[in-house]
């Protein structure tokens, strides 16, 4: 025995009114189109991936003769503080996340030389560590 498949053109449903749910009511084209929003499953992974692919340097580590001169540039800061004297300074600048950090160079007036605490004071009240301190030049 064989069943018959009956193709069915829907005639009988095809022109009956939607039924309208009773207890909600239409949801607007907006609201319907936000179910369709972008997933983010991986919330984050596009910082990760920022923060592997940022370039940190390593503090590099001075000669002898390039402390000696860096030590001379910074008595003869302490001699010409009055004079409020205005300098560059290359100095390595730590990174908070990872290690390693960048090298940068801040221009300004040296308000004083803080030897308790080892570090440059700029007019800005930047303090640059002398450990830091790579380079000094406009002295």
């Amino acid at each position: 025995m064989s069943k018959k498949f009956h193709i069915h053109d829907y005639s009988d449903i095809v022109d009956m009114p939607y039924p309208s749910p009773r207890t909600r009511t239409h949801m607007s084209m907006i609201e319907r189109g936000a179910q369709f929003s972008p997933f983010a499953a991986l919330t984050g992974y596009e910082d990760a991936v920022e923060e592997t692919a940022r370039l940190t340097e390593r503090q590099t580590i001075l000669t002898e003769e390039s402390k000696a001169m860096l030590d001379a540039k910074l008595r003869m800061i302490a001699e010409h503080l009055a004079d409020l004297p205005e300098v560059a300074i290359t100095h390595f600048v730590p990174d908070t996340k990872k290690a390693g950090g960048a090298y940068v160079v801040t221009v300004g007036i040296v308000r004083e030389l803080d030897p308790i605490e080892g570090c440059l004071i700029m007019m800005s009240r930047q303090k640059i560590p002398v450990e830091y301190i790579r380079e000094i030049t406009g002295i």
